[in-house]
């Protein structure tokens, strides 16, 4: 090996370092973003799943399953529990004025019935739809479900989105060569389905007025 080949590989650091602080950095990220839903975990598992497709480790796929999932669980677990603790509180508190603002009127009432008419089972179809699990969240704190109960039906909720999302960076890594063109792909198509409700939306309501009296 050469001098300049040597040097080069003491620099770039190896499969396993990066595994090191990779799985870490996607389970703080995750949990932060169940937090706080500015992060886009959805991509954030996506690419984890692409990198771990072209990675040579034959666990690099679970272990990117079991990170996500159990961050995504106790973020969920994490922020229903500081819920709790505002609803019990005579002022309130900032996260659960956090969960109501990101909550419309309209899509508490509608997450309300469907808690009422389905259960448990709401929970994770909520974690799958873009923007469909803080409503459904925030209805069972105001249904006063005790945090066992919501956990029982958030555990099978966050393995869904995990399944989800790693799929879709499965076939991101699968289809392209270099892993950050699957990276790429990964993201917009994320980025897609998350927007899809939204555009959905306001079609529905642009036609009408289209179609009303001039």
């Amino acid at each position: 090996m050469t001098p300049l080949a040597a040097a080069v590989t003491s620099v770039v650091p190896t499969e396993t370092t990066q595994q090191a602080f990779g799985y870490p950095s996607l389970f703080l990220l995750v949990l932060i973003g169940a937090l706080v839903p500015v992060v886009p975990t959805g991509a954030l598992v996506s690419s984890a799943a692409v990198v771990a497709v072209h990675r040579t480790a034959p666990l690099s796929l679970a272990l990117v399953f079991v990170t996500a999932s159990l961050a995504a669980f106790c973020g969920d677990a994490a922020l229903y529990w500081l819920g709790r603790r505002g609803l019990k509180s005579k002022n309130g508190s900032r996260w659960l004025e956090a969960i109501r603002t990101r909550a419309p009127e309209d899509r508490l009432e509608q997450a309300q019935r469907k808690l009422t008419d389905h259960g448990v089972a709401v929970l994770v179809l909520s974690r799958l739809v873009p923007a469909g699990r803080i409503p459904i969240m925030l209805a069972c704190l105001l249904a006063k479900w005790p945090l066992r109960r919501f956990s029982r039906g958030n555990l099978p909720a966050c393995l869904a989105w995990t399944v989800t999302y790693q799929v879709i960076g499965i076939l991101g890594g699968s289809l392209f060569p270099e892993p950050w063109e699957g990276v790429v792909a990964a993201i917009v198509l994320t980025v897609l389905i998350g927007a899809a409700p939204s555009a959905w939306r306001r079609v529905r309501q642009w036609t009408p007025a289209r179609s009303g009296p001039n």
